[in-house]
C-alpha cells in the first residue's frame, strides 16, 4: 500500500468513528484478498472499501470498484465470518468510502459513503 493510500485509510478510519462506527479490523487479509476496515454500524457488521482519488473526479461505482474487486470482497468476507463466529448472527452490508482531495490537502478531504454499495456476490 502506498502512502497516499495508508494515509486516506487513517482517514477514513477516524471519520467512520467520528460518526459511530466501531473498528474491529483493518487490512484484514487472506489468500482471497483484503478487507480496508471492518466495522460495526448499530448492529450491522460492514466490510468497507476505501478509494483515495486524488486530483480526479468521481466516476462510475464500477470503475472505483469492479465486479472483480466486489467478488474478491464477497469472498473474503465468507472467510471473516468463519474465523469470527461472533459476528455470524449480525446483518451484514458492503460499503464504499470514497475520499477525494488534492495530494496536499488530506487534511480536508471530501468523504463519499456509499452505504450497500453492492451485495454479496457468492451467490
Amino acid at each position: 500500500m502506498n502512502a497516499v493510500g495508508k494515509k486516506g485509510e487513517d482517514v477514513v478510519a477516524l471519520w467512520l468513528m467520528d460518526h459511530g462506527y466501531t473498528i474491529l479490523e483493518r487490512n484484514w487479509r487472506v489468500a482471497t484478498g483484503e478487507i480496508d476496515i471492518i466495522a460495526i454500524e448499530r448492529a450491522v457488521l460492514v466490510f468497507i472499501e476505501v478509494k483515495t482519488l486524488l486530483n480526479t473526479t468521481l466516476e462510475s461505482l464500477d470503475v472505483i470498484v469492479g465486479k472483480r474487486k466486489q467478488i474478491k470482497i464477497s469472498q473474503t468476507a465468507k472467510y471473516f465470518l468463519k474465523s469470527h463466529r461472533q459476528y455470524h448472527k449480525l446483518a451484514m452490508r458492503f460499503d464504499v468510502v470514497v475520499l477525494r482531495s488534492s495530494p496536499f490537502n488530506l487534511e480536508h478531504p471530501k468523504v463519499l459513503h456509499i452505504k450497500n454499495a453492492f451485495g454479496d456476490c457468492n451467490d
